[in-house]
């Protein structure tokens, strides 16, 4: 199909709907009612905090890093399992690689 073609059937198409829809609105008119606006159907997507719940959240966050910081004994990064200073470094011990000496 030639992609003009298809633009023109499209259009032909736009124009048949205005004049229905324009016609099946004044047949409301006539009956007596009065245009209703569609209603937009159930909102998606994210919801919104108010400010109240915020505040809330915010103060819940700041609890729990602050406790995940200071640790078990007030010392942070002490915990077994921690990261390594480096992300990525792996421990020598662990495979079998020994220690650099002191004055390499």
């Amino acid at each position: 199909m030639d992609l003009y073609k298809a633009i023109q059937d499209l259009y032909a198409e736009k124009e048949k709907l205005e004049r229905v829809i324009a016609s099946l609105e004044e047949l409301q008119r006539n009956a007596g009612g009065s245009v209703v606006p569609v209603k937009p159907g159930k909102r998606r997507g994210r919801k919104f905090m108010n400010p109240k719940e915020r505040r809330e959240v915010s103060e819940r966050m700041k609890r729990y890093w602050e406790r995940r910081r200071s640790g078990p004994d007030g010392k942070a990064g002490d915990k077994p399992g921690s990261r390594p200073d480096k992300p990525g470094a792996k421990s020598p011990e662990k495979h079998g690689a020994k220690p650099p000496a002191a004055g390499a």
